[in-house]
């Protein structure tokens, strides 16, 4: 039959050399190349030339007798030239015969026979297909497909869709071979088209066959009056089941070709200890399947269906090992510091322990990247004794990757969770959901609403995936989630999980976690040891300090990866074990010149310049903010790609310096007579939010009054018109990006002291850190030098807030 597959060739490689390959003779057939072709083998010694190459590379040559009834055939009884196949598909029959699918490669010529018993084997040589096309050929091209349309259109037995199939062929070769294929021809004429080696010849053969029985059929038409109306093809299907199921009943006997499949399904389902619904689920469906012919699409489908429903893992379970102690030391070994994620877990299996139920709140874990979410999932797993699996929710748009998709879609699967646990083989994993935030929705549906009852404590005992068409219980299984940012993720979702932030490391941290964690792992990877490499102290903070710029530890990894490598380079050409010291100011060699600055602050103080911090999704960053005042009509100009709310937050911190104009010695109509142009350098990266509001506003004053700002003082805090200072986020990756920068005193919100406390212990000791309430304690600190107000603010206010203390309750609190 037909290959109903693309036109393409299988790639093999068809050359002139020798092979030796076993031989099937064959009679009332030929095997074209290129064709699927269903064969019945019967023969002992051909039988046992299948047994033999279903073992190896399923590889056999077909080649047709000279003479069809002969049983035992010689070497002179087979034809010289036959065709190199492939075994696609083998099944026995009750009747002792083998069914087998076979697609043809290409031509062969039997240069030699090598024996016959137990089966022939010969030497083959193979033909390949002229790859050039003549004009001669184009020409037969054309009038063969013509004539073949003609043909179809008298013999109504071969569909229409078989032009379309025709036409699409482009090699000449192969397109004689496909018509050829598709003729009611003897043997020995299909012979012929086989042996017919040069293109040319075999479609000229092909035409005159054409005409032969075109003539025919026309005969027969005037003979017929009429030709009948061929039956569709889901009635003929339709007729011959329905057929076949009244046979059967009337014999009392089940279809023997399916018969020991069937068996077999049965005995699987039993095996399986199905829950009582999918048993009986699966049940149904095989009884479906002994209705219908083994070779039909439609069975194929059940097929695939019931492998899913029998290998599932409905009860098999890891044992869990709930050793608080033990959970505690794996997460210390394999982790250096997050105290605070750590000390959640230990709560949550404590818990765990002391109920016996999995249930529950869902963890997620946020933070940059490169600080050990996943890794911290996986230590999860290894501390209970339970498998891992992970599901990368990166870029997924389509509800169905959740769910999966129903078996009424060609080349339908469950979703990824489905997969997941069955890759798993148990029912109890720890599930990873990673990047839970990089997820999307379109009119596909949207997979976190899909997520909602996955995550969900109280729902996903009964999750329903749409291929399984049964529940399947998730409720023992101990689900992760992770992303970078918790903004993009869902209220609803959100809802339903502990968020735990893990911020970025510190120096002191990244310094600990490469000697103790990337440090052994790389040397072992480049097959280096501790006696030939040794990296000092210097050396890797130089590489943190100089080479990276992460809230994590990944570059870090990479940047002591490319150092190890260079001296894997010198180790191999010297051929020598000593010892290798890596120290700063070697790093030029290995790693060129330093990527980043360490220490941005000025070099002395700037009048109009003030140091700001911001937050990233891969840590914290200085944010530098320029004022600069020119004489103009009172125009103010944001630059430096500010955000809505950055802007928003610039014109309040300007309403404030002029409510404030007396008090800082300025004149009332400065804003008339003044353009202000208020800029936020590396114009080309996006910036937003409203923790930049002091910075601008101290900028402002700077350059108004003109007062030098301290080149060691960064801050961070929203301002209101009334100049209160309002609470930020990310306080520690701001503080640790101001401590990369060379900053010495830090201004934060007052509000922002509870979240100090707690990350106080990872702040480094050399910072200063002071806290807030009100806009004038943030100049008092900020600004350098002496300057007066006019005498009219002196009678209403207070002195100028550079000679006066804070107008706080108690002065700010700094912590050193």
């Amino acid at each position: 039959m037909p290959d109903k597959k693309s036109d393409k060739a299988k790639p093999e490689k068809i050359g002139k050399w020798k092979e030796e390959l076993p031989l099937i003779p064959l009679r009332n057939i030929v095997v074209f190349p290129q064709m699927i072709v269903p064969l019945f083998i019967g023969r002992g010694p051909s039988v046992k030339a299948l047994e033999d190459t279903i073992e190896k590379e399923k590889m056999l040559v077909f080649a047709s007798q000279k003479n069809e009834e002969d049983e035992d055939p010689s070497f002179e009884d087979i034809k010289k030239i036959g065709t190199l196949a492939e075994i696609v598909q083998m099944m026995a029959l009750p009747d002792g015969t083998t069914k087998i699918l076979v697609e043809g490669i290409c031509r062969v010529r039997i240069e030699n026979f090598i024996k016959k018993t137990p089966y022939f084997k010969v030497e083959v040589s193979r033909i390949p297909e002229p790859e050039e096309i003549s004009i001669e050929s184009e020409a037969l091209v054309r009038s063969v497909i013509r004539q073949f349309e003609e043909y179809v259109k008298l013999n109504r037995r071969i569909p229409s869709e078989t032009l379309m199939s025709i036409v699409n062929v482009d090699n000449p070769g192969r397109l004689a071979d496909l018509i050829a294929s598709y003729l009611s021809l003897r043997v020995d004429e299909k012979q012929i088209i086989l042996e017919a080696l040069k293109v040319e010849k075999r479609l000229k053969k092909l035409s005159e066959i054409l005409d032969k029985e075109i003539e025919i059929l026309k005969v027969e038409m005037e003979l017929q009056g009429k030709v009948r109306k061929q039956i569709e093809k889901v009635q003929k299907e339709y007729y011959l089941k329905e057929k076949l199921k009244a046979i059967q009943e009337e014999l009392g006997e089940e279809d023997d070709y399916a018969q020991p499949e069937l068996s077999q399904y049965r005995k699987k389902i039993e095996a399986a200890k199905l829950p009582p619904e999918v048993d009986k689920k699966a049940r149904k469906e095989l009884a479906r399947l002994a209705q219908m012919p083994p070779m039909g699409s439609e069975s194929s489908v059940i097929r695939t269906y019931l492998d899913w429903l029998v290998e599932l893992p409905w009860k098999k379970k890891s044992k869990s090992k709930l050793d608080i102690s033990q959970v505690e030391k794996i997460l210390n070994e394999d982790h250096y510091g997050l105290d605070k994620v750590k000390e959640r877990i230990l709560e949550y299996f404590a818990v765990l322990k002391l109920t016996k139920k999995m249930g529950g709140t869902i963890l997620c874990l946020v933070g940059p990247p490169g600080v050990g979410k996943t890794s911290v999932a996986r230590s999860i797993a290894r501390s209970m004794g339970r498998k891992f699996t992970r599901v990368s929710l990166g870029g997924i748009r389509d509800e169905a990757e959740i769910r999966g998709h129903r078996r009424t879609y060609v080349g339908s699967l469950p979703g990824r969770i489905i997969q997941s646990i069955h890759k798993a083989a148990v029912n109890n994993p720890v599930f990873l959901f990673d990047e839970v935030d990089k997820m999307g929705k379109d009119f596909r549906g949207d997979p976190s609403a899909a997520l909602l009852e996955v995550l969900d404590p109280e729902m996903n005992k009964e999750f329903s995936d749409h291929y399984l068409e049964v529940d399947f219980d998730l409720s023992d299984v101990f689900f992760i989630t992770t992303a970078n940012t918790r903004e993009p993720i869902p209220r609803p979702l959100q809802d339903r999980m502990e968020i735990i932030e893990m911020s970025g490391y510190s120096e002191e941290e990244k310094l600990g976690i490469a000697k103790a964690h990337l440090l052994p792992r790389e040397l072992e990877k480049h097959g280096l040891f501790t006696k030939q490499v040794e990296f000092e102290d210097g050396a890797l903070l130089s590489i943190i300090r100089e080479y990276t710029k992460e809230a994590g530890v990944r570059n870090l990894e990479r940047k002591i990866a490319t150092v190890l490598r260079k001296i894997a380079i010198k180790v191999v050409k010297e051929e020598t074990n000593k010892k290798t010291i890596v120290k700063d100011p070697d790093l030029a060699e290995y790693l060129g010149a330093p990527k980043y600055k360490f220490g941005l602050a000025e070099e002395k103080d700037q009048i109009g310049s003030a140091m700001g911090l911001a937050w990233t999704e891969v840590g914290g960053a200085t944010i530098p903010v320029e004022v600069t005042v020119m004489p103009g009509r009172g125009n103010l100009t944001l630059t430096g790609q500010m955000g809505d709310v950055m802007q928003e937050s610039a014109k309040a911190a300007m309403s404030y310096v002029r409510s404030r104009a007396n008090k800082f010695g300025l004149e009332e109509n400065f804003y008339r007579k003044n353009d202000i142009h208020v800029h936020v350098p590396e114009g080309a990266v996006p910036k937003d939010g409203p923790s930049a509001g002091i910075t601008i506003a101290t900028a402002l004053t700077s350059a108004l009054a003109k007062i030098p700002v301290k080149r060691d003082v960064a801050m961070t805090g929203e301002i209101t018109l009334r100049g209160k200072v309002l609470p930020i986020g990310g306080l520690k990756e701001k503080l640790l990006a101001a401590r990369r920068a060379g900053i010495k005193k830090v201004i934060v919100p007052k509000e922002n002291k509870k979240d100090f406390e707690e990350i106080k212990k990872e702040v480094p000791a050399d910072l200063a850190v002071v806290f807030v309430k009100e806009m004038d304690e943030v100049l008092a600190v900020a600004l350098r030098g002496e300057v007066k107000g006019k005498d009219k603010d002196k009678e209403r206010n207070s002195p100028p807030i550079w000679h006066s203390p804070p107008p706080d309750d108690e002065p700010p609190i700094m912590y050193a």
